[in-house]
């Protein structure tokens, strides 16, 4: 792994600064909840960095790839710990009741904040403006897939066939919503069959029971490379640069159908700007880390490196485009359409 190694030392100083900063200064610099004595110890042992999916994905393994090269970078541990469920709710619920002192984190995938609350109850929904945003980290298309033998290789395709089915990764996901809204703009009858991840999901179009289905790239470009799936369309604005002859849905005419998969590190509302600072520093040597780089290269992912505040912008924009265009098509998330 390679950094700039007077921005390392800097960094790794940074809990001392801290205390000599704050001792001069004297009053309240941080965010609220104990800032000025979080901020002066942090970081204070151990971070976790909480993972609200399974092991051995794509959030998993993104997650572990940051917190290699960012606790060498603050000093100190970053332990990660998996808690799978609600598509990453219960995860974020543990964030939420945690000290805001920076000690615990979470890899937060977007379409939590932006695609599930529109499939559950209001008290179940995950707010993002009830967290402090880090950074973002980057973002996974979305395609779809076909058979390669199912006599569909197009929109026009779909269009023809008057009623298609369609598998999804689960309810109030990214794969659910993206074709959702296609078969709405395209006035077709679509049945939705909700699976529990990529992996059935894809099991399912290459045996024939569901016509389409909208799956994150990394999980589908294999495939696709052997011959075995039939990309359709992509779901973000422009082509993506691992499929540059696949069309997106925006593009074909289809503009309402943009959805992409996003994720960022999160922190418990209230954590101090100074310890906010100090993680941002940490996630942006590893952002710039050749073998992470090389990471987000052979899992077909795309840097959204950006700013937390701007994140959370766009996160909550997001919510309230897709909450109107649900209602404009009719399209019941919860339900499973």
């Amino acid at each position: 792994m390679t950094w700039n190694t007077t921005r390392r030392w800097a960094v790794a100083g940074m809990g001392a600064t801290l205390v000599a900063t704050l001792s001069a200064c004297g009053g309240n610099l941080g965010g609220g909840g104990g800032g000025d004595d979080a901020a002066a110890s942090f970081p204070d042992g151990p971070i976790t960095l909480l993972i609200g999916q399974d092991p051995g994905g794509s959030t998993d393994l993104i997650g572990r790839a940051l917190a290699e090269i960012a606790s060498d970078e603050l000093g100190v541990a970053i332990s990660v710990e998996n808690r799978p469920g609600a598509n990453g709710a219960l995860a974020a619920e543990e964030l939420a009741g945690s000290e805001p002192d920076g000690q615990t984190l979470m890899v937060f995938n977007g379409t939590l904040a932006y695609i599930t609350p529109l499939a559950v109850s209001e008290d179940e929904a995950q707010d993002i403006n009830d967290f402090t945003v880090v950074t973002g980290i980057s973002q996974d298309d979305y395609v779809l897939v076909t058979a390669a033998d199912s006599g569909i290789a197009s929109i026009d395709d779909i269009t023809a066939a008057g009623s298609v089915t369609y598998g999804t990764t689960g309810v109030g996901t990214g794969s659910q919503l993206s074709t959702a809204l296609l078969t709405g703009e395209l006035g077709v009858e679509a049945t939705p069959v909700p699976f529990d991840g990529g992996a059935p999901t894809l099991t399912a179009v290459l045996g024939g029971q569901v016509d389409i289905a909208a799956i994150q790239l990394g999980e589908a470009f294999s495939q696709i490379e052997a011959g075995e799936l039939t990309p359709i369309v992509t779901f973000a604005a422009e082509r993506n640069e691992f499929l540059p002859d696949v069309p997106t849905a925006v593009e074909e005419g289809y503009a309402d159908a943009e959805v992409q998969q996003s994720r960022a590190i999160v922190a418990p509302d209230g954590t101090p700007d100074e310890v906010v600072s100090a993680l941002q520093d940490a996630f942006d040597t590893a952002f710039a880390d050749s073998g992470y780089q090389d990471f987000n290269a052979d899992r077909l992912l795309t840097a959204n490196e950006i700013d937390g505040s701007e994140l959370q912008t766009v996160w909550s924009d997001n919510l309230e485009n897709y909450r109107s265009l649900t209602e404009e098509y009719g399209i019941d998330l919860g339900g499973g359409a």
